[in-house]
C-alpha cells in the first residue's frame, strides 16, 4: 500500500445523504447508473488509487523527468509509467470521453468524486491522462476533420497540452506573442515561444496535440485577436492515425520545479527548427471562448486535487497523533511522574485536527456541490428544459469555480503546512513522511490556472458585478432558507445567517467602490484591496453551510435505530466539526467586513520607495 489514505466514506456521504445524488441515478443521461454501481467503480478506483497509483509518487518525485536537450524528448521514471499504464489500461479516461467516441456517460459529481482519489494519490497521472477531456473540446468544438482527431486522441492515448503563458505574458494572455500564418492547404504555421507547459512532453503517449492560442496574422490586439490552433507533435493520418514526420514544436527547457517533480513543466519553441503546422479549432476566431472550456476543467482539477491533498494529509495526522506518545495530559502536566499521552490528547492537537477535518469534508463537500451543478447542467440541456433554469444553473456553476479553485487551493496549501504536517512536529519536515512532499506539490495550486488574486477579481468582476449578483442571490437565497429553518443547530445557524450578511455586507461596499471609480477612478483600488478576502469569505460561508447541513442529516442518522458504533462515531463527528467550524471561523467574516468597510486607499498612494 502507498502513501495515499482515502476517505470513500465521507465521499459516499457526501455524494448520496448531502447530496442526493441518488435522485438523479437511473434518470435522463444516467439512466444505466444506480447506487450499487456507482460504489463499485468508487471502490474500485479507492483500490487503485491506494495501490498502483500511490506507488511511484514518491519515486517520482525523487527523480523527476529526463531531458534530452537535444532531441527535446522527455522521459518519466519506470515506475510511474507503470502506475500511469494501470490507470489507462483501467480504461478510467472513458469518464472524460464523448459518448459517440467510446466515452462513458457519468454524473460529474461522480466524475469528480473518481478524481479527488486518483489526484490525492499521484496528481500527475491525472494530468498526463487529460488528453481525453481535450480531445472532448476537440469533439464539440471542432469540424468534421478535427473530430476524428478526437476519435484519434481517444483511441490511441495521445496527450494534450494547454498553451497560453509565454515569457511574458502570464496572467496578460491577451500580450501574447506567438504567431499564426494561414497557409494555402488552409493549415497554420504558427510561430512563438510558450512557457509553463504542463506536460509538455512525455514517453507516455506516442503523440501530443498542443492546444496553441497565438494571434492569427491581421488579429486585433488583446484577447480579441487570439485564436485556437491544434498543433500535433508528429504529424499523422487523419483517416488511420498512422504517424508521420515530426512538427516544428520542441521542448527547449524543463523547470526546476519546487514539487510536482514528475509532470514536466517547459518551455516550448514552436517554428524555429521547422514549420509549427496547426488547425485552426473548429474553423472560427473564438480563441479565448474556446479554450475557457478547457480552463474550466482545469480550475475544477486544480481545486481538486488541493483538496484532495489536505484529505490525505489529515488522515496521515490523524493517525500519527494517535500513536505519538508525548507528555503528560494537560490536567497533570505539572505532575512529572504522570502516564505520558498520545498527543491526540493535547488541546492545541485536537484543535489542529479539527480544524483539518472540518475544512477537507466541508471542501470536499464544495467541489461535490458544485459537481451537483454541473450534473443538473446536463441533464437539463439533454431533457431540454427550461431555459431560465438552465441559465441559472449555469450562472451559479460559473459562480462557485473561482471557489473551488482559489479558495479550495489556497486554504488547502495553507493547512497541509500550518496545520498537517505541523502535527508531525520535526518528523514532518523529513522525507520519512510523505507530508513535506504534499506542501511542496500543492503551492503550485495557488498559482497555475489564475493565481488566488486573479480567482478572486474572476469572483468579483465576471461573477457577480458582469451577472448583476443573480447567482450570488440565488445561492444566498438556498442558504437563508437553510438558516431560517430551525430544528437542530439553531444556535449555529444563526451564526450562518449573520456571516451571511456580512459577506453580503462586503460585496456591497466593494460595488459601491466599483461604481464610484466610473467618476473618481482611483476607487476602484479599494475593490482590488479587497477581492481575495471576498473570495476567502464566500469560500468560508459556503464551508460552514455545507458542514451544517451535513451535521444536521448526521443528528437525524444517528437516531435510527441499531447503527452500529463505527457509524455513530462518524456522525457524532460531522456534528462536532460544523459547530467547531461555525464558533471559529464564521466570526472572522465580521472582522473581515469591517475592514473592507474602513479600506482606504493609502497604500497605493506612496511611492514604490517606500516599500
Amino acid at each position: 500500500m502507498g502513501h495515499y489514505i482515502s476517505n470513500l466514506r465521507d465521499i459516499e456521504f457526501a455524494l448520496f445523504d448531502l447530496l442526493d445524488r441518488g435522485s438523479v441515478l437511473g434518470k435522463s443521461i444516467y439512466s444505466e447508473l444506480d447506487r450499487e454501481t456507482v460504489m463499485g467503480m468508487l471502490e474500485e478506483v479507492k483500490r487503485l488509487s491506494e495501490n498502483d497509483l500511490a506507488a511511484s509518487f514518491i519515486e517520482g518525485d525523487r527523480l523527476g523527468v529526463e531531458f534530452n536537450a537535444t532531441t527535446g524528448d522527455i522521459k518519466v521514471p519506470p515506475s510511474f509509467k507503470k502506475s500511469y499504464r494501470s490507470y489507462i489500461d483501467g480504461e478510467w479516461w472513458r469518464i472524460d470521453a464523448p459518448v459517440e467516441i467510446g466515452g462513458t456517460i457519468i454524473p460529474a459529481s461522480v466524475r469528480w468524486a473518481i478524481a479527488e482519489m486518483i489526484l490525492g494519490s499521484n496528481p500527475s497521472i491525472h494530468i498526463y491522462a487529460s488528453g481525453t477531456a481535450f480531445a472532448h473540446v476537440a469533439y464539440m468544438l471542432g469540424n468534421d476533420q478535427q473530430k476524428k482527431m478526437a476519435k484519434l486522441m481517444v483511441d490511441n492515448d495521445w496527450g494534450a497540452t494547454m498553451m497560453l503563458t509565454e515569457p511574458d505574458a502570464g496572467s496578460d494572455v491577451g500580450a501574447g506573442r506567438a504567431k499564426a500564418v494561414v497557409q494555402s492547404d488552409g493549415t497554420w504555421h504558427v510561430t512563438g515561444t510558450k512557457r509553463f507547459i504542463t506536460s509538455g512532453d512525455s514517453d507516455l503517449n506516442e503523440n501530443i496535440i498542443h492546444y496553441v492560442l497565438a494571434r492569427r496574422e491581421g488579429g486585433g490586439p488583446g484577447t480579441k485577436g487570439l485564436s485556437l490552433f491544434l498543433v500535433p507533435k508528429l504529424m499523422f493520418d487523419f483517416e488511420t492515425g498512422a504517424l508521420g514526420k515530426r512538427n516544428g514544436v520542441y521542448v527547449t527547457k524543463v523547470e526546476h520545479k519546487m514539487g510536482l517533480n514528475v509532470s514536466a513543466t517547459c518551455e516550448m519553441n514552436l517554428g524555429e527548427k521547422e514549420p509549427a503546422v496547426g488547425y485552426l479549432l473548429g474553423d472560427v476566431h473564438e480563441g479565448i471562448s474556446q479554450m475557457f472550456k478547457i480552463i474550466e476543467f482545469a480550475r475544477m482539477m486544480v481545486g481538486t486535487k488541493a483538496i484532495a491533498t489536505l484529505s490525505t494529509g489529515y488522515q496521515h495526522a490523524l493517525a500519527y497523533a494517535k500513536t505519538r506518545i508525548q507528555g503528560g495530559d494537560m490536567k497533570v502536566m505539572n505532575d512529572k511522574a504522570s502516564p505520558r499521552v498520545p498527543i491526540i490528547n493535547h488541546p492545541d492537537v485536537r484543535r489542529s485536527l479539527m480544524v483539518q477535518k472540518a475544512y477537507s469534508e466541508g471542501m470536499r463537500a464544495l467541489v461535490l456541490y458544485t459537481a451537483s451543478i454541473q450534473d443538473a447542467v446536463a441533464m437539463a440541456r439533454a431533457d431540454g428544459g427550461d431555459k431560465d433554469k438552465l441559465d441559472d444553473l449555469e450562472a451559479l456553476n460559473d459562480l462557485l469555480l473561482p471557489v473551488v479553485k482559489g479558495f479550495g487551493s489556497e486554504k488547502s496549501w495553507t493547512l497541509l503546512g500550518t496545520e498537517s504536517l505541523q502535527t508531525f512536529g520535526g518528523s514532518g519536515f523529513t522525507q520519512d513522511w510523505p507530508l513535506e512532499q504534499y506542501v511542496r506539490d500543492a503551492k503550485i495550486d495557488t498559482l497555475y490556472e489564475g493565481t488566488t488574486a486573479i480567482q478572486g477579481l474572476d469572483f468579483f468582476f465576471r461573477k457577480v458585478v458582469k451577472d448583476g449578483g443573480r447567482a450570488l442571490g440565488l445561492l444566498g437565497k438556498e442558504i437563508t432558507a437553510f438558516a431560517q429553518s430551525g430544528g437542530d443547530l439553531a444556535d449555529e445557524k444563526n451564526a450562518l445567517l449573520k456571516a451571511l450578511g456580512d459577506l453580503n455586507g462586503i460585496i456591497g461596499v466593494l460595488v459601491g467602490h466599483a461604481m464610484a471609480s466610473q467618476e473618481k477612478s482611483d476607487e476602484i483600488y479599494k475593490v482590488g484591496l479587497n477581492t481575495s478576502r471576498a473570495l476567502m469569505a464566500v469560500g468560508d460561508v459556503i464551508t460552514a453551510w455545507l458542514l451544517l447541513r451535513s451535521a444536521e442529516i448526521s443528528i437525524a442518522k444517528s437516531k435510527v435505530p441499531g447503527i452500529t458504533e463505527k457509524e455513530s462515531q462518524f456522525y457524532l463527528g460531522k456534528v462536532a466539526s460544523a459547530k467547531f467550524f461555525v464558533l471559529n471561523y464564521l466570526p472572522h467574516i465580521t472582522a473581515d467586513r469591517m475592514i473592507v468597510e474602513s479600506t482606504d486607499s493609502a497604500i497605493m498612494e506612496i511611492s514604490e520607495q517606500a516599500f
